[in-house]
């Protein structure tokens, strides 16, 4: 966000509005260093007159947001970044407060926890079609793996027009009126599984670093244990915590149905497309981990959803085009300074053309030293007799997505020690 994105604003019907000259946008954060300790990536919700269950967006304009998120690392401030970058109307915010929450399964937060979230000292915020911005720093002491409720009192007439659909955690959404501060959860009758508007929260911390992992469902944590946290992104965050290892913030970008190389309006735009946005302009971003491309090989044989238009264009793969697209991850990746490291694409028990083509793709992230290192999923999961299918422990039932197990196995097999994640990072970004 920037001023010609306001000047394209001003044009507008929105055009009495002006931003506060100190008021702070994504890519022109505060002074500091700053660390993403949560994040999450969002996709367009479609736009269809009739949707089936699970694209229905919730009512929430005049209404209060309460989304419930579990920072990686401790910090002694935080600031929050909202996005409207898939809006075609501005977002308007009227009020935001930040709070521990009772537990990851209510509404409630703890009395006496509450602070006000502003934006160039205003309590309100309204965020342009395509932009995104960042909150002042709050003054609050964050707590790893402890969760915090983030409530956002939206203006009358707010639509959501993008989420974060498999969330793997339950939010809330109140009765009409501004419930920020409200301490029970007596007004927050309407429960929904997506993250909203909310893309990151940001602590100030000399000594640390962001591990973005962006990827498919697989790294969205598909079929694990709702509000447990079992995505690899969260075990893997646990076993740093557990060895000491207090330097490294792990953050997920992952998007269930996710491709590298085609959009869709059903599971998001590409990889190639939203790296740059999700993972290289993480706040404090040192190294991504990239798992993306089965659904690029498995999608084109695959049925629309019911009542969606997801047969959408795609790109007919080879390992080959395949690889030439990671190697375009790779590159930007390094432009930037920052470490790009591969995983191999887990068992899906594919037919054989397809794990054919999965088969050499992982066989040429392994051996083509493109990366900067290879985390092996594959074989973590994969079962020794029958090498195109997970392990029966590892299997959710799907034959695809990880059970817990499986992804505290993915966990595991990231090699901690040879990528430098105990190390602190060099200046700050």
């Amino acid at each position: 966000m920037n001023l010609r994105v306001l000047s394209a604003v001003a044009a507008t019907a929105f055009s009495a509005f002006l931003f506060p000259p100190t008021l702070a946008f994504a890519d022109d954060a505060p002074a500091g260093h700053w660390v993403s300790a949560w994040s999450t990536a969002l996709q367009q919700i479609p736009q269809r007159a009739e949707l089936p269950a699970l694209y229905r967006a919730p009512e929430v304009g005049g209404r209060t947001v309460r989304q419930i998120v579990y920072p990686a690392i401790d910090g002694k401030q935080l600031r929050l970044r909202f996005s409207n970058v898939y809006g075609t109307a501005p977002l308007v915010i009227d009020g935001a407060q930040i709070a521990r929450a009772v537990s990851g399964n209510a509404a409630a937060i703890r009395a006496g926890t509450s602070r006000p979230v502003t934006f160039g000292g205003r309590p309100d915020v309204t965020i342009a079609p395509g932009g995104q911005v960042d909150s002042d720093p709050v003054t609050f002491n964050v707590a790893a793996h402890q969760p915090l409720a983030v409530s956002t009192y939206m203006a009358a007439g707010q639509k959501l027009a993008a989420w974060h659909r498999v969330a793997s955690q339950v939010n809330y959404i109140s009765m009409p009126g501004n419930h920020s501060a409200d301490t029970d959860a007596a007004a927050f009758r309407t429960r929904f599984t997506q993250f909203v508007w909310l893309t990151s929260v940001a602590v100030d911390t000399a000594s640390a670093q962001t591990l973005v992992a962006i990827g498919d469902s697989i790294t969205d944590g598909m079929r694990s244990t709702p509000n447990a946290n079992r995505r690899w992104t969260d075990a893997l965050a646990r076993r740093l915590t557990q060895k000491g290892i207090e330097g490294t913030s792990v953050v997920n970008a992952g998007i269930s149905g996710n491709r590298l190389l085609s959009p869709s309006p059903c599971y998001g735009d590409a990889v190639l497309n939203r790296f740059d946005r999700d993972a290289l302009r993480q706040p404090g971003v040192r190294s991504v981990i990239v798992l993306i491309g089965i659904n690029d090989i498995n999608f084109p044989s695959m049925p629309a959803r019911a009542g969606l238009d997801c047969d959408d264009p795609h790109t007919a793969v080879t390992a080959d085009i395949l690889l030439r697209g990671y190697q375009r991850l790779v590159a930007q990746a390094h432009q930037r300074g920052i470490r790009i490291y591969g995983a191999t694409l887990t068992p899906a028990a594919l037919p054989a053309e397809r794990e054919a083509i999965r088969t050499a793709v992982n066989n040429s992230i392994r051996s083509s030293h493109a990366f900067d290192g290879v985390i092996d999923f594959d074989r973590a999961l994969r079962d020794p007799d029958h090498p195109d299918k997970l392990q029966r422990r590892y299997d959710s039932g799907d034959h695809i997505h990880p059970s817990d197990a499986g992804y505290a196995a993915m966990a595991e097999a990231v090699p901690i020690e040879e990528m430098g994640l105990a190390r602190a990072p060099a200046g700050s970004k």
